[in-house]
């Protein structure tokens, strides 16, 4: 499968500031991208860049195998919701559609309440301004408007943001129903990792302006899932004291450990075999890194408390 976005080399400088630099990304078609940083860290501006509301310093990026001047009518193949919706608080989520529609030549007559059903806002009291709406509910509508036009692409900046755990379950829902039903490729920046992990299949972390890494949910399931790790004075008789019980599923990382990837109950018999061998056992644990964990690794932050 292809790539529906890609950027090279992408920089945005205000005055002597770099927002971001250097940043090629990479987002194939038909998955949920999630871009991760702290607030500040570059997110918006990157998003506000390939939905065309701000022009790169330099570089370029491409959509749909357009770039440049070809991209102006590719662009309303993108919805875009950056930051909060913008909604007519004393209007309904229908009146609030129907401007939209309106303004992009799109019929609304049967299209509308097409729209409200894909975000679940089909039994909203159409008389109910949208000023009187729940967070949840506002930014549900808010990706029902980026919706208008049936882009292939929609761009979501922090849309769980805020949320309870109600409106976070029903934004995942709905993103997860887009992309799974609709075929919609979606970009969506978070800073609540713990959800985003629920949802993405592959994920770029952006700190100070910079992209550290990009990687897809199988990616990162080797770099941060579940695994025993075990260290010792001697790997090479260790891997084969680990087959003659029926190991297999094992690696050497970067830092001399051996990653066994099955088995997690048997760990304590990895422990007597190693043992029984006469090898030295430094350390044996199973491995229960997060998508945060790995964050963290990667910026060089720390867990908080």
């Amino acid at each position: 499968m292809g790539f529906i976005m890609e950027t090279k080399g992408l920089p945005k400088t205000y005055g002597n500031k770099d927002a971001v630099k250097d940043i090629n990304i990479h987002v194939r078609e038909g998955e949920i991208y999630g871009l991760i940083g702290r607030n500040g860290a570059g997110k918006t501006t990157i998003m506000r860049m390939l939905s065309g509301l701000s022009t790169p310093t330099s570089g370029s990026y491409s959509i749909f195998g357009k770039t440049g001047s070809e991209l102006g009518p590719q662009m309303r193949n993108v919805g875009v919701l950056i930051e909060n919706p913008g909604l007519y608080p004393n209007l309904s989520a229908y009146e609030n559609l129907k401007i939209k529609c309106i303004g992009m030549g799109v019929p609304y007559k049967g299209y509308i309440e097409n729209l409200l059903e894909l975000v679940g806002l089909e039994n909203v009291d159409k008389k109910k301004g949208a000023g009187q709406f729940s967070l949840g509910m506002r930014q549900r509508l808010g990706i029902a408007l980026a919706l208008i036009g049936d882009p292939k692409m929609i761009i979501l900046d922090e849309p769980i943001n805020g949320l309870d755990p109600q409106g976070i379950v029903e934004i995942r829902k709905t993103l997860e129903k887009l992309r799974d039903e609709n075929k919609i490729t979606i970009m969506i920046s978070s800073h609540i990792l713990d959800e985003l992990s629920k949802l993405a299949n592959s994920y770029g972390i952006i700190h100070e302006g910079k992209l550290m890494d990009e990687f897809t949910t199988d990616e990162l399931k080797s770099r941060c899932g579940q695994f025993v790790l075990i260290k010792t004075g001697d790997n090479g008789n260790t891997i084969k004291e680990l087959e003659k019980i029926g190991i297999k599923d094992y690696e050497i990382d970067h830092d001399g450990y051996i990653r066994v990837g099955e088995q997690l109950d048997k760990s304590a018999a990895m422990a007597k075999a190693i043992v029984t061998a006469g090898i030295d056992l430094n350390e044996i644990y199973i491995n229960n890194d997060s998508l945060e964990d790995y964050y963290l690794r990667v910026t060089g932050g720390k867990h908080n408390g």
